[in-house]
């Protein structure tokens, strides 16, 4: 059983916190769709601003920095993002709960899914030919794992003059920019579109039900998730 969380024009900070709780405090399997979210930059627990941001523009258009509780890279999502996450019990599927397994398993959901040609896995992205079209952050614990993604529907060029180029990079980036390291869904279908066709694939694959959020309001977790005073 896969229980459903559709949300719209949830920021990503409480999204963020939402998974921790649902990752920590619960023992059903989640997938959480969500799309609209205001403009922001997200970054991996172990994360150093200074290094991966230009912080003078950054503090100068007052962008939320949020820190959350799992890896990954450094994002900037903004209305057009497509985020979609997987909790799940490691018993709930038949692969190795490890990184790498989770990763090909999910990239295979994906391609089912939507049948994009060219889109695939390479390193930890997800790509359409050799550009990136979704970067990935994880979290496994004893029984549990989530798997976090966030997806370009589109995005805006000067939202990229935020980041810095990361030291540390997938070695099919190269040196390549922004501009030609990165690729888009929009011209797959809409996010309305994409977000059908993946419920109907998991409706084939899951048994699934629609989760009301306001089973999970009162449970309390460790709120790892924070924002970064820039």
């Amino acid at each position: 059983m896969i229980h459903l969380i559709e949300l719209q024009n949830v920021p990503i900070f409480e999204q963020l916190q939402l998974e921790e709780a649902l990752l920590r405090t619960d023992t059903r399997n989640f997938c959480i769709i969500n799309y609209g979210s205001p403009k922001a930059i997200v970054m991996g627990i172990s994360g150093i601003a200074e290094n991966l941001l230009h912080l003078t523009l950054v503090k100068e258009d007052q962008i939320p920095v949020i820190r959350r509780f799992s890896g990954g890279g450094t994002v900037i999502v903004d209305e057009e993002t497509l985020f979609i996450t997987f909790i799940f019990s490691k018993s709930a599927i038949d692969i190795l709960p490890f990184p790498e397994p989770i990763l090909r398993w999910s990239a295979d959901l994906y391609q089912e899914a939507w049948n994009i040609p060219g889109f695939g896995l390479l390193e930890n992205d997800y790509i359409i030919n050799d550009k990136k079209c979704g970067g990935n952050a994880q979290y496994i614990q004893k029984d549990r794992f989530l798997h976090h993604t966030s997806f370009l529907w589109n995005y805006k060029q000067e939202n990229m003059a935020y980041l810095k180029m990361p030291t540390k990079r997938p070695q099919y980036r190269l040196d390549r920019a922004h501009a030609d390291f990165l690729c888009t869904l929009r011209d797959h279908g809409t996010i309305l579109e994409l977000s059908e066709k993946l419920k109907k694939y998991l409706c084939e694959q899951f048994s699934v039900e629609k989760f009301d959020l306001r089973e999970i309001k009162p449970l309390a977790h460790r709120q790892s998730v924070f924002k970064e005073m820039m």
